[in-house]
């Protein structure tokens, strides 16, 4: 079939002749791919990787399936065939793919070194977000969307309700990553959050946070396209590099009451914005880190978080839970579809994927979300 394919470190071609998915265990079933998002994370496997995939030569750690493998984990598509053990998907529907692959998945991989051991501890109480053998598909744990077809089980998939638009629902994976912070973080309605960083995960931040129907939200980014895309969601959006050293005290200013915010999020991952984050927080709130730091320590003075009785807290991946309640605040209205559809910046086909997707992507900062597809169902006529 063809997809845009991993092969090896900075090797990412289009091909016609990968291998097509198969099912082979009961609860599997084979999607027809019709968008799939290019996220960051695809950006660092060509550039710094193999990160997530094998190194050359090498299977999956957790899966031990080998590559080459499509690419993309951020999907939608349509159910064209099901195993004999599937009972709550039919042949037809739309659904999105929560792409995690952990221990409870190794039924799936007869090859895995992991086939017959214990799940691990996160894995045990149904915390497999943090799975200590975390892997994705479309990240060489299984092959991905950027391709005509991908397998998965019927666990990892979720239905569309009719009013949510293919190429929208290629962003429930990101939305579904900030819901899961948001959630995690205990945040009520009505509290204040502000965002660090309006990139893709930022701006999903922002229509989590309105999906969970939070107050006042304000948005901290120096890039300009970024700060004008927070606007477009309807969200106040300040530089810091306009207050040099008085950064902290005008963001506190900015909060309701002028104390602070209730709730912030790093979607960058700097000293800088972990300072903010940390600084810009009323009594006891929650600074929460969204961001994947490098293996660089940074100086942190633990009285600031004690003397106000601060909480520093981190968030990884989701689980199917953050997906079925993205659906349901896209269905429902508490997401805006418009507003969310403003993050995709980009539509191409996975032919054109690596030149006019990642590296666009790469070379050219006024992109968000750049959405390929395989063509399956006439998305680019």
């Amino acid at each position: 079939m063809r997809a845009l394919a991993y092969f090896g470190e900075k090797t990412i071609n289009f091909t016609k002749d990968l291998p097509e998915p198969v099912i082979g265990a009961d609860d599997e079933l084979i999607i027809d791919v019709s968008w799939c998002g290019i996220c960051g994370t695809d950006l660092h496997e060509y550039l710094d990787g193999p990160i997530f995939f094998p190194k050359d030569g090498e299977p999956h750690a957790l899966s031990a399936l080998e590559l080459p493998q499509a690419m993309g984990h951020e999907m939608s598509g349509v159910v064209s065939k099901i195993g004999p053990g599937v009972s709550t998907v039919k042949v037809g529907d739309r659904v999105v793919v929560e792409v995690t692959g952990t221990c409870k998945d190794v039924y799936r991989w007869p090859k895995s070194k992991r086939f017959k051991e214990k799940k691990c501890a996160a894995c045990a109480r149904d915390l497999y977000n943090s799975c200590s053998h975390l892997g994705f598909c479309g990240l060489g744990c299984g092959s991905g969307g950027f391709a005509e077809k991908v397998v998965t089980s019927e666990s990892h998939v979720v239905k569309l309700p009719d009013n949510i638009p293919m190429d929208v629902a290629a962003l429930v994976e990101p939305l579904a990553v900030s819901w899961h912070a948001v959630r995690i973080s205990g945040l009520k309605k009505g509290d204040s959050a502000l965002v660090l960083g309006a990139g893709p995960i930022g701006l999903a931040t922002i229509l989590a946070l309105q999906g969970h129907g939070a107050g006042k939200i304000l948005v901290s980014e120096p890039a300009e396209f970024r700060r004008e895309q927070a606007h477009s969601l309807g969200v106040e959006a300040f530089n810091p590099f306009d207050f040099g050293d008085n950064v902290f005290e005008e963001l506190r200013k900015r909060a309701p009451g002028g104390e602070g915010f209730n709730f912030s999020y790093d979607c960058s991952g700097m000293k800088a914005t972990f300072d903010a984050g940390l600084h810009a927080l009323t009594f006891r709130g929650v600074a929460v880190n969204i961001a994947i730091w490098g293996h660089k320590p940074i100086d942190f003075y633990p009285m600031s978080v004690t003397l106000q009785e601060k909480f520093v807290t981190g968030s990884i991946c989701y689980t199917r839970e953050d997906f079925e309640a993205v659906v349901a605040a896209l269905h429902e209205g508490r997401i805006d579809i418009d507003k969310a559809r403003h993050m995709i910046t980009g539509r191409e086909r996975i032919e054109d994927g690596f030149d006019r997707g990642l590296m666009e992507l790469i070379n050219n900062k006024k992109n968000i979300k750049i959405l390929l597809t395989p063509n399956n169902f006439k998305e680019l006529a």
